[in-house]
């Protein structure tokens, strides 16, 4: 390939061929000045190159921002006379409008980012030489030889040449790939276990070692008995009332009612296995089984709910939860199973309106409803005192009282637990049974006491004292159990004071606190705190002594006697401690 020297061969009119000797000392003089451009930027640091190319993009930005000048002069130049006029003095001062200012800087950035992008192209160039020479490639050099081979030349040449600009992009990743590493993420694998499980026992449960454990174990109040004592009538009154409406299709409702401890829920639980097992032998039409309870509710109204979930595993909000009810209930045609509703601790269902137990006492009543409700409460005389009449009308005439234990009965239940187990003297079981009937009636309590005899009487075998459950061991439980509380019995003087003060049966415990502080100041005992008087009423509730609102309302919670003031005031006189007390 031969190069024209343009310059050389212009005479200024035309173009004449150069003399050989002319064109051979161009040609050395040209590739001698190639070669030492080229070894003075090899040589060259990369923190050089980077200074040189950062000065080179200040130029062109200083440049590309005088032309974009220019350019903004020369188009306000081509407008019309009154534009000059009204811009003109702007234009002078440097004053550019708002909109322009814009314009300008879109188009700097555009050109920075232009120039930017050439930059890291030479950059990544340079870099790259600097790694081939690292890895040993030899760079040439023209102090090494005169003369290079063509190829040398060429790739000299294309070196050098200049390159159109092109917008720099960065590479694109996909979703699955990371900036780190381009290959695709393996797919972790799935554990063993996986599901969380409880580690299993690998001791089975030791079994009772002496008579006092194995009594203990069977004395407690969760163990189920072989058999349900003394409560044979209820039994057979409670199975023919549910059986009668089974088999008519009908509903109804049934209040049971009790002391705590006398074997209401238990007989009715009964009742319900028995009829299972007759429905499986198909001699009664089948049926569905529920049963809500009023402790384990936050708010009467969530027993929609809770009853909507078992029956169509639907949950939902209270209100929709009602009406959804209502029209199972309420609707003709539904060929569904009678259902068999336990209502335990009705008198926690009670609200101010009574919306809940007027439904679930309603419901029954309806043509085709096939609902059967059993209500049981801790009041004989709960629908009297508490509810409406048009609750009570609802609830019907059906209705059962559970009355105490006897000694007697009390007796046989304990004989029965321990079933024929030598490890009570006969005086000690007589003396609980007399003592719990004459207090309350109270199964549980009966069941406490012998249990917490044999606690002591193991501790007494383990110093040495072997023996039976004797009179001293269950004298000393029963101090225990019935050591009396001070506090709750000055909180229920408190509170018939209230009562008799604001005419009402009901008080807030508020006002009660003021009561009790003012008891505890005229017989001379230390003051409770806020906190103690929410546990003591906590603890009265539990006992079924009260019925109280839901404990969110704290000291706005509402309060009543759940037994009549002359018993209260009885069993407190009765009390050497609270002998003279006057209400």
């Amino acid at each position: 390939k031969q190069a024209m020297f343009v310059r050389k061969s212009w005479d200024g009119k035309k173009m004449k061929p150069l003399r050989p000797n002319l064109l051979a000392e161009l040609k050395n003089s040209v590739k001698l000045k190639n070669d030492i451009d080229f070894a003075t930027e090899n040589t060259r640091t990369p923190s050089r190159l980077l200074e040189e190319a950062t000065e080179n993009v200040i130029w062109h930005t200083r440049e590309s921002n005088k032309s974009s000048a220019e350019v903004k002069l020369r188009h306000s130049a081509a407008k019309s006379s009154l534009f000059k006029q009204r811009y003109s003095p702007r234009l002078a001062s440097g004053d550019i409008p708002g909109a322009k200012k814009r314009l300008q800087l879109n188009s700097m950035f555009a050109n920075n980012w232009v120039l930017l992008s050439s930059l890291l192209e030479d950059i990544a160039l340079i870099f790259n030489a600097v790694r081939d020479k690292g890895k040993g490639k030899k760079c040439l050099s023209p102090l090494e030889t005169s003369e290079s081979d063509s190829s040398d030349e060429e790739d000299h040449e294309r070196l050098h040449t200049p390159k159109r600009q092109t917008k720099f992009t960065p590479p694109k990743f996909s979703k699955n790939q990371s900036m780190g590493t381009l290959s695709k993420p393996s797919t972790p694998k799935t554990p063993r276990n996986a599901t969380p499980r409880i580690r299993s026992r690998n001791q089975t449960v030791q079994k009772p070692v002496n008579v006092l454990e194995e009594a203990r174990m069977r004395l407690h109040v969760s163990a189920v008995p072989e058999a349900l004592p003394c409560r044979e009538k209820e039994f057979q009154d409670i199975c023919n009332f549910i059986e009668s409406k089974l088999l008519d299709g009908t509903g109804g409702c049934m209040y049971i009612s009790g002391v705590p401890g006398t074997g209401k829920t238990a007989t009715v639980y009964e009742v319900i296995h028995y009829l299972q097992q007759a429905a499986e032998n198909e001699e009664i039409p089948a049926f569905q089984f529920i049963e809500i309870n009023g402790m384990k509710l936050t708010d009467p109204h969530q027993a929609y709910v809770l009853i909507l979930k078992l029956l169509t595993g639907q949950k939902t909000t209270a209100n929709h939860a009602a009406e959804l009810l209502k029209k199972m209930f309420c609707t003709s045609g539904s060929k569904r199973k009678t259902l068999v509703l336990v209502v335990d601790e009705l008198d926690l269902l009670w609200t101010r309106k009574q919306n809940v137990m007027y439904n679930l006492f309603d419901w029954p009543t309806q043509k085709n409803a096939k609902l059967i409700v059993l209500a049981i409460a801790n009041t004989m005389d709960l629908p009297e005192r508490i509810m409406m009449k048009r609750v009570a009308s609802r609830l019907g005439l059906t209705r059962m009282s559970f009355q105490p234990y006897t000694y007697k009965q009390l007796q046989l239940i304990i004989s029965s637990r321990i079933n024929q187990l030598k490890a009570f003297e006969e005086d000690a079981v007589q003396f609980i049974s007399r003592k719990v009937a004459a207090l309350s009636g109270d199964a549980r309590r009966c069941l406490d006491i012998c249990r917490r005899s044999t606690e002591i009487c193991e501790l007494d075998s383990k110093r040495g004292v072997s023996g039976l459950v004797n009179m001293e061991h269950v004298m000393q439980a029963v101090d225990e159990i019935f050591l009396p509380h001070n506090q709750e019995q000055i909180f229920l003087k408190a509170t018939i004071a209230e009562f008799h003060r604001l005419g009402l049966e009901e008080a807030t415990i508020q006002q009660i606190f003021h009561q009790h502080t003012a008891l505890c100041r005229i017989e001379g005992l230390p003051t409770p705190t806020v906190s103690d008087i929410m546990a003591i009423s906590s603890r009265l509730s539990a006992c079924k002594l009260l019925l109280a609102e839901s404990h969110a309302k704290y000291l706005s919670m509402r309060i009543r006697l759940n037994v009549s003031q002359n018993d209260v005031m009885y069993a407190l006189k009765q009390d050497p401690n609270a002998k003279n007390t006057k209400f």
